[in-house]
């Protein structure tokens, strides 16, 4: 059932986030990844593909920031996560102590508030009561990033199938994470078993559709090639093209904008479209200085075994 939260004992205003800028907000949300989330959302734009836009498993609100700046008119994004009610099972609350000891409702609340003018709809229950909540066959874009317990995951992999529009796109966090186990058997067997194919992943997330997803990655293919930021490979996996992506220099796209960011910051960026993120120059290393006279008369009068201990010294 979903809650309202109320301050607790010596919680105040002054405590919650205020974000300046999205980099500001914690979280877990690779460059990579957004340009990824960038990418398949506009997509679905572009095509005019319909839909609703779902977020299992929120944290403090980083992604569900960035999904929420795609959301259309006549269109609504759901938010589900147990925030602070209590977990339904033993596993899952241990879980919770462990990794979310600091996760409040109100948190996500005024860092989403930081961005956007009204709140998703908010469903404060565990993600199994999710299509009791949102209209089967409704969700253009699932992004499930809950419990990473076996049984809770196949639960949710199991919601988005339902939930998705046909060639709707799913994407799973933490599916090859060493201390997620439980997500990466359920993912991988949904594809083994449950007709799940798999697109493209990342360094952290899986993304795929229980529709065709010929025109998807043939596209996402011919835009990766117009990247100089990331590498990207193929192989065959389940008798399917997957696309393989590393991006640890990927530059991001545009990301949403703080109402809390300085005034000067702001009148400074000049207004125009968004920027597009293809084609993104990876900076070059600055140039290493040149050694002094003293180093360069040492390496010419020095034995060569002083003079590599010399020129190790120096890049160390």
């Amino acid at each position: 059932m979903s809650q309202t939260n109320t301050p607790t004992a010596g919680e105040t205003a002054d405590e919650l986030p205020r974000p300046e800028r999205f980099a500001d907000v914690k979280g877990w949300f690779w460059s990579v990844d957004q340009l990824l989330f960038d990418w398949f959302l506009t997509r679905q734009r572009e095509t005019d593909q319909k839909g609703d836009l779902l977020e299992l498993g929120a944290y403090l609100g980083k992604s569900a920031i960035f999904v929420g700046s795609y959301l259309r008119e006549g269109e609504e994004f759901t938010v589900c996560d147990l925030w602070d009610s209590p977990a339904p099972d033993d596993s899952n609350s241990a879980e919770m102590d462990r990794s979310y000891a600091t996760l409040t409702r109100r948190a996500f609340e005024a860092n989403y508030l930081s961005f956007h003018d009204e709140l998703p709809l908010l469903v404060q229950a565990p993600t199994s009561v999710i299509t009791s909540r949102v209209r089967a066959g409704s969700c253009r874009f699932v992004h499930v990033d809950a419990s990473h317990l076996y049984e809770h995951v196949h639960g949710d992999i199991a919601a988005a199938r339902e939930l998705l529009v046909p060639d709707g796109i799913v994407a799973f966090d933490d599916f090859r994470a060493e201390h997620c186990p439980g997500v990466a058997a359920a993912v991988w067997g949904a594809v083994a078993t449950d007709g799940l194919k798999p697109i493209v992943i990342s360094g952290t997330k899986l993304y795929g559709t229980w529709g065709d997803p010929t025109a998807a990655r043939e596209e996402l293919l011919a835009w990766l090639e117009t990247r100089t930021d990331m590498w990207h490979g193929v192989e065959e996996v389940a008798g399917l093209p997957l696309i393989r992506i590393k991006g640890p220099k990927a530059q991001p796209p545009t990301p949403p904008v703080s109402r809390h960011e300085p005034l000067a910051k702001r009148a400074s960026k000049k207004p125009g479209p968004k920027a597009e993120p293809a084609a993104a120059t990876v900076p070059r290393p600055a140039p290493r200085p040149r050694p002094s006279a003293a180093r360069r008369l040492a390496k010419d009068l020095l034995p060569p075994i002083l003079t590599r201990a010399l020129t190790s010294s120096r890049r160390s």
